[in-house]
Protein backbone atom coordinates (compact mmCIF):
# COMPACT_ATOMS: atom_id res chain seq x y z
CA UNK A 1 0.00 0.00 0.00
CA UNK A 2 2.20 3.12 -1.76
CA UNK A 3 -0.22 5.49 -2.41
CA UNK A 4 -3.65 4.68 0.16
CA UNK A 5 -1.95 5.48 3.43
CA UNK A 6 -1.31 9.00 1.81
CA UNK A 7 -4.52 9.99 2.14
CA UNK A 8 -5.22 9.69 5.79
CA UNK A 9 -1.59 11.27 6.41
CA UNK A 10 -2.73 14.53 3.85
CA UNK A 11 -6.01 14.55 6.22
CA UNK A 12 -3.91 14.86 9.12
CA UNK A 13 -2.11 17.84 7.40
CA UNK A 14 -5.27 19.28 6.53
CA UNK A 15 -6.68 19.08 9.88
CA UNK A 16 -3.58 20.01 11.55
CA UNK A 17 -3.54 23.06 9.27
CA UNK A 18 -7.14 24.26 10.36
CA UNK A 19 -6.47 23.35 14.11
CA UNK A 20 -3.18 25.76 14.21
CA UNK A 21 -5.54 28.72 13.02
CA UNK A 22 -8.21 28.34 15.43
CA UNK A 23 -5.84 27.48 18.30
CA UNK A 24 -3.90 31.04 17.61
CA UNK A 25 -6.81 32.93 17.74
CA UNK A 26 -8.24 31.25 21.22
CA UNK A 27 -7.25 32.39 24.65
CA UNK A 28 -6.80 28.64 24.95
CA UNK A 29 -4.59 28.06 28.24
CA UNK A 30 -3.57 24.35 27.22
CA UNK A 31 -2.24 26.04 24.00
CA UNK A 32 1.66 25.64 24.66
CA UNK A 33 0.76 21.63 25.04
CA UNK A 34 -0.91 21.85 21.27
CA UNK A 35 1.93 23.74 20.10
CA UNK A 36 4.58 21.13 21.53
CA UNK A 37 2.26 18.52 20.14
CA UNK A 38 3.08 19.82 16.20
CA UNK A 39 6.88 20.66 17.01
CA UNK A 40 7.32 17.14 18.28
CA UNK A 41 4.68 15.72 15.18
CA UNK A 42 6.09 13.23 12.87
CA UNK A 43 7.36 14.07 9.19
CA UNK A 44 6.16 10.85 7.63
CA UNK A 45 5.21 7.36 8.63
CA UNK A 46 5.36 6.08 5.52
CA UNK A 47 7.99 2.94 6.20
CA UNK A 48 5.40 1.76 8.80
CA UNK A 49 2.99 1.05 6.05
CA UNK A 50 1.72 -2.13 6.04
CA UNK A 51 2.33 -4.12 2.51
CA UNK A 52 -1.28 -5.23 1.31
CA UNK A 53 -3.06 -5.07 -2.20
CA UNK A 54 -1.33 -3.02 -4.85
CA UNK A 55 -2.93 0.35 -5.25
CA UNK A 56 -4.67 1.18 -8.04
CA UNK A 57 -4.70 4.28 -10.31
CA UNK A 58 -6.05 7.41 -9.29
CA UNK A 59 -7.01 10.27 -11.28
CA UNK A 60 -6.11 14.15 -10.48
CA UNK A 61 -10.34 14.80 -10.09
CA UNK A 62 -10.30 12.19 -8.05
CA UNK A 63 -7.77 12.71 -5.58
CA UNK A 64 -9.15 16.12 -5.74
CA UNK A 65 -12.78 15.16 -4.95
CA UNK A 66 -11.29 12.89 -1.90
CA UNK A 67 -9.18 15.54 -0.65
CA UNK A 68 -12.75 18.12 -0.29
CA UNK A 69 -14.46 15.10 1.36
CA UNK A 70 -12.07 14.92 3.99
CA UNK A 71 -11.49 18.33 4.23
CA UNK A 72 -15.33 18.76 4.71
CA UNK A 73 -15.83 15.67 6.93
CA UNK A 74 -13.04 17.19 9.40
CA UNK A 75 -14.81 20.52 9.30
CA UNK A 76 -18.05 18.82 10.82
CA UNK A 77 -15.66 17.16 12.80
CA UNK A 78 -14.19 20.08 14.38
CA UNK A 79 -17.43 22.15 15.22
CA UNK A 80 -19.04 18.83 17.23
CA UNK A 81 -16.19 17.96 18.84
CA UNK A 82 -14.53 21.19 19.49
CA UNK A 83 -17.01 23.47 21.97
CA UNK A 84 -14.82 26.58 21.46
CA UNK A 85 -14.76 26.15 17.39
CA UNK A 86 -14.74 29.54 16.10
CA UNK A 87 -13.83 31.01 12.41
CA UNK A 88 -11.03 33.72 12.35
CA UNK A 89 -9.70 35.96 9.91
CA UNK A 90 -6.55 34.65 8.55
CA UNK A 91 -3.61 36.02 9.63
CA UNK A 92 -0.80 36.15 6.54
CA UNK A 93 2.62 36.16 7.76
CA UNK A 94 4.61 38.89 8.05
CA UNK A 95 6.92 38.71 5.58
CA UNK A 96 4.93 36.61 3.06
CA UNK A 97 4.84 37.49 -0.23
CA UNK A 98 1.38 37.19 -0.41
CA UNK A 99 1.37 39.68 2.12
CA UNK A 100 3.56 42.22 0.23
CA UNK A 101 1.56 41.85 -2.56
CA UNK A 102 -1.94 42.35 -0.93
CA UNK A 103 -0.34 45.39 1.11
CA UNK A 104 0.80 47.03 -2.03
CA UNK A 105 -2.61 46.60 -3.84
CA UNK A 106 -5.00 48.05 -0.81
CA UNK A 107 -2.28 50.65 -0.69
CA UNK A 108 -2.65 51.88 -4.37
CA UNK A 109 -6.90 51.53 -4.04
CA UNK A 110 -6.62 53.97 -0.98
CA UNK A 111 -4.77 55.84 -2.40
CA UNK A 112 -6.51 56.54 -5.71
CA UNK A 113 -9.06 56.91 -3.40
CA UNK A 114 -7.53 60.06 -1.64
CA UNK A 115 -6.32 61.82 -4.70
CA UNK A 116 -9.94 61.10 -5.78
CA UNK A 117 -11.66 63.24 -3.65
CA UNK A 118 -8.71 65.46 -3.68
CA UNK A 119 -9.72 66.73 -7.25
CA UNK A 120 -11.82 69.89 -7.40
CA UNK A 121 -14.25 69.24 -7.88
CA UNK A 122 -14.47 66.23 -6.23
CA UNK A 123 -14.47 62.60 -7.82
CA UNK A 124 -16.54 60.15 -6.11
CA UNK A 125 -16.34 57.04 -8.29
CA UNK A 126 -14.81 54.76 -5.95
CA UNK A 127 -16.20 56.42 -2.87
CA UNK A 128 -19.78 55.42 -4.68
CA UNK A 129 -18.81 51.94 -5.53
CA UNK A 130 -17.49 51.56 -1.45
CA UNK A 131 -20.70 52.81 -0.66
CA UNK A 132 -22.25 49.75 -2.54
CA UNK A 133 -20.11 47.10 -0.55
CA UNK A 134 -20.98 48.73 2.73
CA UNK A 135 -24.70 48.85 1.58
CA UNK A 136 -24.48 45.31 0.91
CA UNK A 137 -22.85 44.33 3.84
CA UNK A 138 -25.26 45.80 6.09
CA UNK A 139 -28.14 44.29 4.36
CA UNK A 140 -26.42 40.68 5.02
CA UNK A 141 -26.68 41.22 8.53
CA UNK A 142 -30.12 41.61 8.51
CA UNK A 143 -32.91 39.19 9.71
CA UNK A 144 -36.01 38.35 7.25
CA UNK A 145 -37.84 40.22 10.49
CA UNK A 146 -36.17 43.53 10.06
CA UNK A 147 -38.30 45.16 7.26
CA UNK A 148 -37.99 48.80 8.88
CA UNK A 149 -33.63 48.77 9.14
CA UNK A 150 -34.03 47.27 5.60
CA UNK A 151 -35.95 49.85 4.09
CA UNK A 152 -33.90 52.55 5.78
CA UNK A 153 -30.37 51.38 4.48
CA UNK A 154 -32.12 51.22 0.94
CA UNK A 155 -33.82 54.71 0.99
CA UNK A 156 -30.40 56.00 3.13
CA UNK A 157 -27.60 54.34 0.51
CA UNK A 158 -29.39 54.52 -2.93
CA UNK A 159 -26.91 54.53 -5.20
CA UNK A 160 -28.98 56.20 -7.99
CA UNK A 161 -29.68 58.98 -5.97
CA UNK A 162 -26.07 59.28 -4.95
CA UNK A 163 -24.84 59.35 -8.45
CA UNK A 164 -27.25 61.99 -8.75
CA UNK A 165 -26.04 64.33 -5.95
CA UNK A 166 -22.41 63.28 -6.97
CA UNK A 167 -22.78 64.66 -10.38
CA UNK A 168 -24.91 67.72 -9.19
CA UNK A 169 -22.09 68.40 -6.22
CA UNK A 170 -24.62 68.26 -3.70
CA UNK A 171 -23.21 64.71 -2.24
CA UNK A 172 -22.49 65.37 1.64
CA UNK A 173 -20.64 61.70 1.87
CA UNK A 174 -19.72 62.70 5.87
CA UNK A 175 -23.75 62.32 6.39
CA UNK A 176 -23.78 59.05 4.92
CA UNK A 177 -20.78 57.82 6.52
CA UNK A 178 -22.44 58.62 9.93
CA UNK A 179 -25.67 56.76 9.21
CA UNK A 180 -23.38 53.98 8.10
CA UNK A 181 -21.77 53.97 11.70
CA UNK A 182 -24.95 54.38 13.48
CA UNK A 183 -26.44 51.22 11.15
CA UNK A 184 -23.40 49.28 12.33
CA UNK A 185 -24.02 50.00 16.13
CA UNK A 186 -27.07 48.57 15.91
CA UNK A 187 -26.60 45.82 14.08
CA UNK A 188 -23.33 45.05 15.49
CA UNK A 189 -22.19 42.11 18.59
CA UNK A 190 -21.80 44.26 22.20
CA UNK A 191 -18.62 42.99 21.86
CA UNK A 192 -17.98 45.40 18.70
CA UNK A 193 -19.43 48.27 20.60
CA UNK A 194 -15.66 50.14 20.88
CA UNK A 195 -14.81 49.37 17.61
CA UNK A 196 -17.95 51.33 16.50
CA UNK A 197 -16.84 54.21 19.50
CA UNK A 198 -13.30 54.72 17.52
CA UNK A 199 -15.25 54.92 14.17
CA UNK A 200 -17.04 58.02 15.32
CA UNK A 201 -13.22 60.00 16.72
CA UNK A 202 -11.77 59.36 12.81
CA UNK A 203 -12.51 62.70 10.96
CA UNK A 204 -10.60 62.30 7.72
CA UNK A 205 -12.71 60.35 5.03
CA UNK A 206 -10.32 57.53 3.40
CA UNK A 207 -9.18 56.42 7.18
CA UNK A 208 -12.76 56.33 8.07
CA UNK A 209 -13.50 54.13 4.88
CA UNK A 210 -10.60 52.09 5.75
CA UNK A 211 -11.73 51.76 9.83
CA UNK A 212 -15.37 51.13 8.66
CA UNK A 213 -14.29 48.07 6.37
CA UNK A 214 -12.27 46.37 9.26
CA UNK A 215 -15.14 46.19 11.14
CA UNK A 216 -17.19 44.81 8.90
CA UNK A 217 -14.88 41.94 8.56
CA UNK A 218 -15.83 41.71 12.34
CA UNK A 219 -18.67 41.77 12.07
CA UNK A 220 -18.66 38.98 9.24
CA UNK A 221 -16.71 36.88 11.90
CA UNK A 222 -19.29 37.05 14.55
CA UNK A 223 -22.29 36.52 12.26
CA UNK A 224 -20.49 33.41 10.71
CA UNK A 225 -19.47 32.61 13.98
CA UNK A 226 -23.40 32.91 15.62
CA UNK A 227 -24.54 30.58 12.53
CA UNK A 228 -21.81 27.73 13.82
CA UNK A 229 -23.18 28.12 17.32
CA UNK A 230 -26.62 27.31 15.99
CA UNK A 231 -26.22 24.88 14.08
CA UNK A 232 -24.01 22.83 16.47
CA UNK A 233 -26.95 21.22 18.18
CA UNK A 234 -28.46 19.62 14.27
CA UNK A 235 -24.54 19.13 13.23
CA UNK A 236 -24.50 16.99 16.70
CA UNK A 237 -27.50 15.03 15.66
CA UNK A 238 -26.11 14.36 12.01
CA UNK A 239 -22.32 15.20 12.26
CA UNK A 240 -21.93 10.89 12.68
CA UNK A 241 -24.30 10.03 10.09
CA UNK A 242 -22.29 12.81 7.43
CA UNK A 243 -18.84 11.41 8.95
CA UNK A 244 -19.44 7.64 8.15
CA UNK A 245 -20.69 8.69 4.75
CA UNK A 246 -17.58 10.91 3.98
CA UNK A 247 -15.05 8.21 5.31
CA UNK A 248 -17.23 5.40 3.12
CA UNK A 249 -16.85 7.58 0.30
CA UNK A 250 -13.15 8.00 1.53
CA UNK A 251 -12.70 3.81 1.77
CA UNK A 252 -14.51 3.11 -1.33
CA UNK A 253 -11.63 5.16 -3.43
CA UNK A 254 -9.28 4.07 -1.10
CA UNK A 255 -9.73 0.47 0.05
CA UNK A 256 -6.81 0.10 1.81
CA UNK A 257 -7.63 2.88 4.09
CA UNK A 258 -7.70 0.72 7.24
CA UNK A 259 -4.63 -0.80 7.34
CA UNK A 260 -3.44 0.82 10.29
CA UNK A 261 -6.93 0.18 12.11
CA UNK A 262 -7.05 -3.36 11.74
CA UNK A 263 -3.04 -3.38 13.09
CA UNK A 264 -4.32 -1.52 16.07
CA UNK A 265 -7.38 -3.39 16.57
CA UNK A 266 -4.66 -7.04 16.38
CA UNK A 267 -2.43 -5.48 19.07
CA UNK A 268 -5.18 -4.63 21.19
CA UNK A 269 -6.82 -8.03 20.99
CA UNK A 270 -3.09 -9.87 21.73
CA UNK A 271 -2.51 -7.56 24.29
CA UNK A 272 -5.90 -8.56 25.85
CA UNK A 273 -5.66 -12.24 25.51
CA UNK A 274 -2.45 -12.23 27.24
CA UNK A 275 -3.32 -10.18 29.84
CA UNK A 276 -6.37 -12.72 30.78
CA UNK A 277 -3.24 -15.27 29.99
CA UNK A 278 -1.75 -14.25 33.08
CA UNK A 279 -5.06 -14.22 35.02
CA UNK A 280 -5.30 -17.61 34.10
CA UNK A 281 -2.17 -19.58 33.25
CA UNK A 282 -3.26 -23.17 33.26
CA UNK A 283 -5.56 -22.25 30.46
CA UNK A 284 -3.01 -20.12 28.46
CA UNK A 285 -0.97 -21.36 25.50
CA UNK A 286 2.93 -21.38 25.22
CA UNK A 287 2.92 -18.29 23.32
CA UNK A 288 0.06 -16.49 25.68
CA UNK A 289 -1.42 -14.90 21.88
CA UNK A 290 -4.04 -16.73 21.39
CA UNK A 291 -4.80 -17.95 25.62
CA UNK A 292 -8.05 -16.43 26.93
CA UNK A 293 -9.31 -16.01 23.00
CA UNK A 294 -12.74 -17.06 23.99
CA UNK A 295 -13.53 -14.41 26.93
CA UNK A 296 -12.59 -11.81 24.46
CA UNK A 297 -15.86 -9.31 22.93
CA UNK A 298 -15.62 -6.45 20.16
CA UNK A 299 -16.34 -3.89 23.39
CA UNK A 300 -13.49 -5.16 25.52
CA UNK A 301 -11.07 -5.00 22.57
CA UNK A 302 -12.18 -1.24 21.26
CA UNK A 303 -11.44 -0.39 24.86
CA UNK A 304 -8.23 -1.76 25.16
CA UNK A 305 -7.20 -0.10 21.55
CA UNK A 306 -8.34 3.45 22.82
CA UNK A 307 -6.19 2.97 25.76
CA UNK A 308 -3.48 2.39 24.05
CA UNK A 309 -4.10 5.60 22.08
CA UNK A 310 -2.60 7.00 25.43
CA UNK A 311 0.42 5.29 25.51
CA UNK A 312 0.59 5.99 21.73
CA UNK A 313 4.54 6.57 19.94
CA UNK A 314 3.19 9.40 17.59
CA UNK A 315 6.77 9.83 16.06
CA UNK A 316 7.75 6.74 14.84
CA UNK A 317 4.45 5.31 14.55
CA UNK A 318 1.29 6.42 12.23
CA UNK A 319 -1.77 6.57 13.74
CA UNK A 320 -5.02 4.38 13.16
CA UNK A 321 -7.04 5.77 10.23
CA UNK A 322 -10.43 6.96 12.22
CA UNK A 323 -9.08 8.69 14.69
CA UNK A 324 -6.45 10.45 12.80
CA UNK A 325 -8.42 13.70 13.11
CA UNK A 326 -8.21 13.78 16.40
CA UNK A 327 -4.99 13.04 16.86
CA UNK A 328 -3.83 15.87 18.10
CA UNK A 329 -6.08 15.81 21.01
CA UNK A 330 -5.34 12.18 22.55
CA UNK A 331 -1.59 13.63 21.76
CA UNK A 332 -3.10 16.38 24.43
CA UNK A 333 -4.51 13.92 26.58
CA UNK A 334 -1.28 11.58 27.01
CA UNK A 335 0.97 14.61 27.70
CA UNK A 336 -1.58 15.86 29.74
CA UNK A 337 -1.63 12.21 31.64
CA UNK A 338 2.02 12.04 31.53
CA UNK A 339 2.34 15.28 33.96
CA UNK A 340 -0.28 14.28 35.90
CA UNK A 341 1.73 11.05 36.53
CA UNK A 342 4.25 12.47 38.24
CA UNK A 343 2.76 15.16 40.13
CA UNK A 344 0.29 12.26 41.72
CA UNK A 345 3.55 10.32 42.20
CA UNK A 346 5.55 13.32 43.53
CA UNK A 347 1.92 13.90 46.37
CA UNK A 348 2.18 10.11 47.23
CA UNK A 349 6.10 10.21 47.91
CA UNK A 350 6.09 13.71 49.64
CA UNK A 351 2.89 12.01 51.92
CA UNK A 352 3.92 8.72 52.62
CA UNK A 353 7.19 10.99 54.08
CA UNK A 354 5.41 13.26 56.12
CA UNK A 355 2.88 10.66 57.55
CA UNK A 356 -0.30 11.88 58.79
CA UNK A 357 0.80 15.57 59.55
CA UNK A 358 -0.31 16.85 55.76
CA UNK A 359 -2.51 14.73 54.53
CA UNK A 360 -5.85 16.71 55.86
CA UNK A 361 -3.90 20.09 55.85
CA UNK A 362 -5.53 22.36 53.39
CA UNK A 363 -4.25 23.57 50.76
CA UNK A 364 -1.45 21.97 51.09
CA UNK A 365 -2.01 19.25 48.37
CA UNK A 366 -3.27 22.38 46.00
CA UNK A 367 0.49 24.55 47.00
CA UNK A 368 2.27 21.17 45.94
CA UNK A 369 0.44 20.52 42.74
CA UNK A 370 1.24 24.05 41.37
CA UNK A 371 4.97 23.61 42.08
CA UNK A 372 5.21 20.84 40.12
CA UNK A 373 3.41 22.12 37.11
CA UNK A 374 5.25 25.15 36.84
CA UNK A 375 8.70 23.17 37.12
CA UNK A 376 6.93 20.99 34.42
CA UNK A 377 6.46 22.95 32.00
CA UNK A 378 7.40 22.23 28.80
CA UNK A 379 8.33 18.49 29.94
CA UNK A 380 7.77 16.92 26.40
CA UNK A 381 10.35 19.73 24.87
CA UNK A 382 13.53 17.56 23.45
CA UNK A 383 15.36 20.55 25.67
CA UNK A 384 13.85 19.49 28.60
CA UNK A 385 15.97 17.84 31.71
CA UNK A 386 13.36 16.18 33.46
CA UNK A 387 16.37 15.39 36.35
CA UNK A 388 17.09 18.84 37.05
CA UNK A 389 13.56 19.96 37.05
CA UNK A 390 12.50 16.84 39.84
CA UNK A 391 15.75 18.15 41.78
CA UNK A 392 14.53 21.44 42.05
CA UNK A 393 10.48 20.41 42.48
CA UNK A 394 12.58 18.76 45.62
CA UNK A 395 13.78 21.66 46.91
CA UNK A 396 10.72 23.47 46.85
CA UNK A 397 8.68 20.64 48.27
CA UNK A 398 10.78 20.29 51.14
CA UNK A 399 10.91 24.14 51.91
CA UNK A 400 7.07 24.18 51.54
CA UNK A 401 7.09 20.79 54.09
CA UNK A 402 8.77 22.38 56.43
CA UNK A 403 6.72 25.97 56.37
CA UNK A 404 3.34 24.10 56.99
CA UNK A 405 4.83 21.90 59.41
CA UNK A 406 6.03 24.78 61.66
CA UNK A 407 3.03 26.94 60.84
CA UNK A 408 0.77 24.03 62.38
CA UNK A 409 3.13 23.36 65.17
CA UNK A 410 4.65 19.90 64.07
CA UNK A 411 8.27 19.53 63.76
CA UNK A 412 10.12 19.99 60.70
CA UNK A 413 11.83 17.83 58.53
CA UNK A 414 15.58 17.09 59.73
CA UNK A 415 18.70 17.27 56.94
CA UNK A 416 18.08 13.50 56.69
CA UNK A 417 14.78 13.27 56.16
CA UNK A 418 15.05 16.19 53.77
CA UNK A 419 17.98 13.99 51.92
CA UNK A 420 15.12 10.99 52.05
CA UNK A 421 12.83 13.41 50.42
CA UNK A 422 14.33 14.87 47.41
CA UNK A 423 16.38 11.16 46.52
CA UNK A 424 12.90 10.10 46.35
CA UNK A 425 11.43 12.62 44.41
CA UNK A 426 14.58 12.36 42.27
CA UNK A 427 14.17 8.91 41.24
CA UNK A 428 10.61 9.66 40.07
CA UNK A 429 12.74 9.86 36.43
CA UNK A 430 13.94 6.64 36.49
CA UNK A 431 11.27 4.25 33.76
CA UNK A 432 11.70 1.60 36.56
CA UNK A 433 10.40 3.76 39.87
CA UNK A 434 8.14 1.41 41.55
CA UNK A 435 5.32 4.04 42.82
CA UNK A 436 5.46 5.64 39.81
CA UNK A 437 4.57 2.30 37.97
CA UNK A 438 2.11 1.72 40.70
CA UNK A 439 0.26 5.61 40.21
CA UNK A 440 0.16 4.95 35.82
CA UNK A 441 -1.37 1.48 36.83
CA UNK A 442 -4.00 2.66 39.01
CA UNK A 443 -4.65 5.37 36.45
CA UNK A 444 -4.88 3.02 33.46
CA UNK A 445 -7.27 1.12 35.60
CA UNK A 446 -9.68 4.29 35.81
CA UNK A 447 -9.82 5.11 32.48
CA UNK A 448 -10.46 1.40 32.05
CA UNK A 449 -12.93 1.35 34.68
CA UNK A 450 -14.88 4.66 32.87
CA UNK A 451 -15.17 3.44 29.68
CA UNK A 452 -16.04 0.10 30.67
CA UNK A 453 -18.99 1.67 32.38
CA UNK A 454 -19.29 5.13 30.28
CA UNK A 455 -22.85 4.83 29.84
CA UNK A 456 -23.44 5.45 33.93
CA UNK A 457 -23.83 8.90 34.96
CA UNK A 458 -21.33 8.63 38.10
CA UNK A 459 -17.74 8.13 37.91
CA UNK A 460 -15.87 5.38 39.17
CA UNK A 461 -14.37 4.94 42.54
CA UNK A 462 -11.08 6.45 42.29
CA UNK A 463 -8.04 4.32 43.10
CA UNK A 464 -5.86 4.53 46.34
CA UNK A 465 -3.24 7.07 46.06
CA UNK A 466 -4.98 8.99 43.47
CA UNK A 467 -7.01 11.22 45.74
CA UNK A 468 -4.85 14.28 45.60
CA UNK A 469 -5.45 14.39 41.65
CA UNK A 470 -9.12 13.53 41.28
CA UNK A 471 -9.76 16.44 40.16
CA UNK A 472 -7.47 16.36 37.51
CA UNK A 473 -7.77 12.97 36.39
CA UNK A 474 -11.83 13.23 36.92
CA UNK A 475 -11.65 16.14 34.02
CA UNK A 476 -8.99 14.53 31.98
CA UNK A 477 -11.19 11.24 32.39
CA UNK A 478 -14.65 12.93 31.28
CA UNK A 479 -12.70 14.45 28.15
CA UNK A 480 -11.17 11.14 27.38
CA UNK A 481 -14.16 9.10 27.09
CA UNK A 482 -16.37 11.62 25.25
CA UNK A 483 -14.10 12.04 22.70
CA UNK A 484 -13.97 8.01 22.54
CA UNK A 485 -17.69 7.94 22.53
CA UNK A 486 -18.09 9.72 19.77
CA UNK A 487 -15.52 8.22 17.76
CA UNK A 488 -17.65 5.11 18.40
CA UNK A 489 -20.47 6.41 17.71
CA UNK A 490 -19.24 6.86 14.41
CA UNK A 491 -16.57 4.43 13.18
CA UNK A 492 -18.29 1.08 15.34
CA UNK A 493 -19.48 -0.24 12.40
CA UNK A 494 -15.52 -0.35 10.34
CA UNK A 495 -14.24 -1.67 13.94
CA UNK A 496 -16.84 -4.22 14.48
CA UNK A 497 -16.11 -5.60 10.73
CA UNK A 498 -12.84 -5.72 11.15
CA UNK A 499 -12.88 -7.16 14.86
CA UNK A 500 -15.16 -9.81 13.47
CA UNK A 501 -12.12 -11.30 11.37
CA UNK A 502 -9.50 -11.00 14.23
CA UNK A 503 -11.94 -12.60 16.90
CA UNK A 504 -12.75 -15.19 14.43
CA UNK A 505 -9.15 -15.62 13.32
CA UNK A 506 -8.24 -16.05 17.38
CA UNK A 507 -11.31 -18.62 18.48
CA UNK A 508 -10.35 -20.56 15.58
CA UNK A 509 -6.53 -20.99 16.35
CA UNK A 510 -7.76 -21.95 19.91
CA UNK A 511 -10.16 -24.52 18.60
CA UNK A 512 -7.55 -25.95 16.58
CA UNK A 513 -5.03 -26.10 19.54
CA UNK A 514 -7.81 -27.57 21.73
CA UNK A 515 -7.76 -30.45 19.09
CA UNK A 516 -4.39 -30.84 19.11
CA UNK A 517 -4.40 -31.23 22.41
Amino acid sequence: MSQNPDKPHSSEEKLSGLEDGQEESLDNPDQSIRKRIRQSAPGSHRDETPKSSPPRPVSIEELMETAKGVTNMALAHEIVVNGDFQIKPAELPEHSLEKKVRDIVHKAFWDCLEAQLKEDPPTYDHAIKLLGEIKENLLSFLLPGHTRLRSQIMEVLDLDLIKQEAENGALDISKLVEFVIGMMGTLCAPARDEEIKKLKDINEIVPLFRAIFSVLDLMKMDMANFAVSSIRPKLMQQSAEYERKKFQEFLEKQPNSLDFVTRWLQEAADDLAKMRCKMLPPHCSDDGATGGASALCSTAVQNQAYLKLLKWDHVNRPFPETVLMDQTRFQEIQLELEQLLLTGTVLLVTFSAAGSALVDMPGFAEKIKTIVKVLLTGMHLPSFNLKESLATIGEKVCAEVNSCLSQHGFTPFSPERETVLKGQIQAVASPDNAICKLIDSRIQKFLENYLASSHQKSLPAIPGGLGPIQRELEEIAVKYVRLVNYNKMVFSPYYDAVLGKILTKEESQLVGKSEES
